[in-house]
């Protein structure tokens, strides 16, 4: 997974709880650029980003991966929201005294505590990379024509209102209906992933808390049900509603074969914000972070391009 410094440990917030983290790269007193990274629905802090040590040490880079309320060891939060989302990465940073301002790296559905920093804490930014975001059908600006018929926009209507009025029916749908086998719904499934995605889920763990063992623990069920309503649920803000400029180093990549996300839904987002810088990958599904290469270049963009635009 990385460099042999890596190691995990977990901060007590003010509510009580605890978060579980990983640190990876130069030591953070040492490094020039502090980077937080957010993982994605049924991952952890274990997750592979497999930038280069060569480039981390390169550039300075320090890492911190950490559990979301719920997942691998941190506590869960019943009250999980997005501005809580904000919260815990705020509180993170500052017990481990990363200091004024750090970089956010959001992957898949950590895209949505990413996007909720942007609105509440831009100021504690210094740059921000998306990697295949989800993205939020209630968003108003997305146009309806597009989403209209989009049948992923249907399913996350109805997971929506079965986990708010009736969690225990979609517990026993998932277990008994949703899972042929003890194997997980979503690996090498050609309806999520595209060939490329599939070659990568033959050489990893992929989605460890969505089998059909896991999803038996009512506890692991409620803090992915609870994160997807957090995530799809309704914001006080869309993406076109940020203030963005050409100093808050904003970058989203993208596959042009993602499953899960339609390209298309990022190009409206890219229409609204044109400041965004878009990275698409023509051959790219959803795990694009798992493609080789792939990290070192999200790095080499976000932090590289900002240093020679202040030049």
């Amino acid at each position: 997974m990385g460099d042999s410094s890596a190691s995990s440990n977990r901060v007590k917030l003010r509510d009580g709880r605890f978060l579980a983290y990983r640190e990876r790269g130069v030591p953070k007193e040492k490094a020039k650029y502090k980077i937080i990274l957010v993982h994605g629905f049924g991952s952890s802090k274990d997750m592979n980003f497999s930038a280069s040590k060569e480039l981390i040490e390169e550039l300075k880079v320090y890492l911190l991966f950490y559990d979301r309320s719920g997942y691998g060891e941190s506590d869960s939060n019943t009250k999980r929201s997005l501005e809580s989302e904000v919260d815990d990465i705020v509180e993170l940073a500052d017990h481990l005294q990363l200091g004024p301002k750090f970089y956010l790296i959001g992957i898949s559905m950590g895209s949505y505590p990413t996007w909720g920093c942007l609105k509440h804490i831009p100021h504690r930014l210094s740059g921000v990379a998306f990697v295949a975001p989800v993205v939020n059908y209630r968003w108003p600006s997305l146009p309806k024509k597009l989403i209209k018929k989009d049948y992923r926009r249907g399913i996350i209507k109805w997971g929506l209102r079965i986990s708010k009025y009736a969690p225990g029916l979609l517990h026993w749908w998932v277990i008994q209906k949703l899972f042929p086998s003890t194997s997980s719904v979503l690996e090498s499934n050609p309806v999520y992933f595209n060939s490329c995605d599939i070659e990568v889920l033959k050489r990893t763990t992929g989605f460890p808390m969505l089998t059909k063992d896991s999803l038996r623990e009512r506890n692991v069920f409620d803090t992915l049900r609870d994160d997807i309503m957090a995530c799809f649920g309704q914001w006080d803000f869309e993406p076109a509603d940020l203030s963005i400029s050409k100093e808050s180093y904003i970058h989203i990549w993208h596959g042009k074969e993602d499953k899960v996300v339609p390209f298309q839904l990022q190009r409206c987002i890219l229409q609204k914000q044109p400041l965004i810088n878009y990275h698409e990958i023509p051959q790219g599904g959803h795990l694009i972070v798992h493609y080789d290469g792939i990290c070192d270049a999200i790095l080499r963009s976000l932090l590289l391009e900002e240093e020679q635009q202040k030049l």
